[in-house]
Protein backbone atom coordinates (compact mmCIF):
# COMPACT_ATOMS: atom_id res chain seq x y z
CA UNK A 1 0.00 0.00 0.00
CA UNK A 2 2.93 2.42 0.43
CA UNK A 3 2.63 2.97 -3.92
CA UNK A 4 -0.87 5.27 -3.19
CA UNK A 5 0.58 7.58 -0.97
CA UNK A 6 4.05 8.10 -2.90
CA UNK A 7 0.97 8.27 -6.29
CA UNK A 8 -0.63 11.02 -4.62
CA UNK A 9 2.90 12.65 -3.72
CA UNK A 10 4.11 12.08 -7.64
CA UNK A 11 1.13 13.94 -8.69
CA UNK A 12 1.39 16.96 -6.17
CA UNK A 13 5.09 17.33 -7.65
CA UNK A 14 3.92 16.77 -11.17
CA UNK A 15 1.28 19.73 -10.64
CA UNK A 16 3.51 22.05 -9.12
CA UNK A 17 6.68 21.32 -11.80
CA UNK A 18 3.42 22.25 -14.30
CA UNK A 19 2.58 25.59 -11.89
CA UNK A 20 6.06 26.74 -11.93
CA UNK A 21 6.56 25.97 -15.69
CA UNK A 22 3.62 28.47 -16.64
CA UNK A 23 4.84 30.76 -13.51
CA UNK A 24 1.78 31.13 -12.00
CA UNK A 25 1.24 31.17 -8.39
CA UNK A 26 -0.41 28.81 -5.87
CA UNK A 27 -3.64 31.31 -5.12
CA UNK A 28 -3.65 32.05 -8.74
CA UNK A 29 -3.62 28.41 -9.96
CA UNK A 30 -6.25 27.47 -7.33
CA UNK A 31 -8.78 30.70 -8.87
CA UNK A 32 -8.17 29.69 -12.36
CA UNK A 33 -9.06 25.96 -11.65
CA UNK A 34 -11.81 27.04 -9.23
CA UNK A 35 -10.26 25.59 -6.05
CA UNK A 36 -9.11 26.80 -2.69
CA UNK A 37 -6.22 27.86 -2.29
CA UNK A 38 -5.38 25.07 1.34
CA UNK A 39 -7.03 22.05 -1.16
CA UNK A 40 -4.73 23.10 -3.98
CA UNK A 41 -1.59 23.31 -1.53
CA UNK A 42 -2.65 20.23 -0.23
CA UNK A 43 -2.63 17.96 -3.08
CA UNK A 44 0.69 19.57 -4.25
CA UNK A 45 1.96 17.88 -0.77
CA UNK A 46 0.72 14.66 -1.66
CA UNK A 47 -2.11 14.98 1.15
CA UNK A 48 -5.04 14.53 -0.78
CA UNK A 49 -6.52 12.91 -3.32
CA UNK A 50 -7.97 14.66 -5.88
CA UNK A 51 -11.25 13.72 -7.67
CA UNK A 52 -10.94 13.14 -11.61
CA UNK A 53 -13.22 16.45 -11.91
CA UNK A 54 -10.93 18.20 -9.56
CA UNK A 55 -7.80 16.98 -11.87
CA UNK A 56 -10.08 17.91 -14.78
CA UNK A 57 -10.01 21.65 -13.63
CA UNK A 58 -6.29 21.91 -12.98
CA UNK A 59 -4.74 20.49 -15.87
CA UNK A 60 -7.57 23.01 -17.88
CA UNK A 61 -5.78 25.93 -15.68
CA UNK A 62 -2.70 24.48 -16.26
CA UNK A 63 -3.71 24.05 -20.08
CA UNK A 64 -2.44 20.55 -19.87
CA UNK A 65 -4.12 17.70 -20.84
CA UNK A 66 -6.58 16.08 -18.32
CA UNK A 67 -5.73 12.78 -19.38
CA UNK A 68 -2.04 13.56 -18.41
CA UNK A 69 -3.03 13.94 -14.44
CA UNK A 70 -5.19 10.77 -14.56
CA UNK A 71 -2.41 8.51 -15.95
CA UNK A 72 0.02 10.20 -12.73
CA UNK A 73 -2.99 9.64 -10.19
CA UNK A 74 -4.02 6.12 -11.62
CA UNK A 75 -7.42 6.84 -12.88
CA UNK A 76 -6.26 5.91 -16.31
CA UNK A 77 -3.77 3.61 -17.26
CA UNK A 78 -0.85 4.95 -19.43
CA UNK A 79 -0.55 3.83 -23.41
CA UNK A 80 2.07 2.28 -24.54
CA UNK A 81 1.20 2.63 -27.84
CA UNK A 82 3.69 4.53 -30.65
CA UNK A 83 -0.14 5.32 -32.96
CA UNK A 84 -1.35 7.36 -30.00
CA UNK A 85 -1.23 11.10 -31.97
CA UNK A 86 -4.10 12.19 -30.20
CA UNK A 87 -2.92 11.50 -26.95
CA UNK A 88 0.41 13.10 -28.25
CA UNK A 89 -1.71 16.07 -28.96
CA UNK A 90 -3.32 16.54 -25.95
CA UNK A 91 -0.46 16.31 -23.92
CA UNK A 92 1.52 18.98 -25.84
CA UNK A 93 2.04 21.84 -23.31
CA UNK A 94 3.19 24.12 -25.68
CA UNK A 95 -0.48 24.08 -27.29
CA UNK A 96 -3.61 25.78 -26.08
CA UNK A 97 -6.70 23.36 -25.76
CA UNK A 98 -8.55 24.97 -28.42
CA UNK A 99 -5.10 24.50 -30.81
CA UNK A 100 -5.23 21.02 -29.92
CA UNK A 101 -8.99 20.64 -30.80
CA UNK A 102 -8.38 21.80 -33.92
CA UNK A 103 -4.95 19.97 -34.96
CA UNK A 104 -7.12 16.45 -33.68
CA UNK A 105 -10.19 17.76 -35.71
CA UNK A 106 -7.81 18.11 -38.94
CA UNK A 107 -6.06 14.90 -38.31
CA UNK A 108 -9.44 13.37 -37.80
CA UNK A 109 -10.74 14.88 -41.22
CA UNK A 110 -7.72 13.56 -43.17
CA UNK A 111 -7.88 9.78 -41.59
CA UNK A 112 -11.49 9.78 -42.32
CA UNK A 113 -11.15 10.74 -45.82
CA UNK A 114 -8.37 8.12 -46.78
CA UNK A 115 -9.86 5.33 -44.50
CA UNK A 116 -10.10 3.14 -47.44
CA UNK A 117 -6.69 3.05 -48.38
CA UNK A 118 -3.55 3.74 -47.39
CA UNK A 119 -1.83 6.55 -49.08
CA UNK A 120 1.83 5.67 -47.99
CA UNK A 121 3.78 3.04 -47.43
CA UNK A 122 4.91 2.00 -44.06
CA UNK A 123 8.28 3.36 -42.61
CA UNK A 124 11.32 1.80 -43.03
CA UNK A 125 14.92 2.45 -43.40
CA UNK A 126 15.11 0.13 -46.21
CA UNK A 127 12.50 1.34 -48.73
CA UNK A 128 13.85 4.87 -48.21
CA UNK A 129 15.65 6.45 -51.50
CA UNK A 130 18.93 5.80 -52.60
CA UNK A 131 20.39 9.46 -52.23
CA UNK A 132 24.07 10.72 -54.09
CA UNK A 133 26.58 11.30 -51.45
CA UNK A 134 27.65 14.96 -50.84
CA UNK A 135 30.35 16.15 -53.10
CA UNK A 136 30.20 13.83 -55.92
CA UNK A 137 28.27 15.82 -58.39
CA UNK A 138 30.02 16.86 -61.25
CA UNK A 139 30.81 19.78 -62.43
CA UNK A 140 31.90 21.22 -65.89
CA UNK A 141 34.74 22.75 -66.59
Amino acid sequence: MTQIPDRWHDLGEFIREQRGSARLSLRKLSELAGISNPYLSQIERGLRKPSAEILQQIAKALRISAETLYVRAGILEERDDDDDLEGNILRDRWLTEDQKQTVIQVYRAFRHENEDKPVSPPASDEEAPEEEPAGEEQTAG
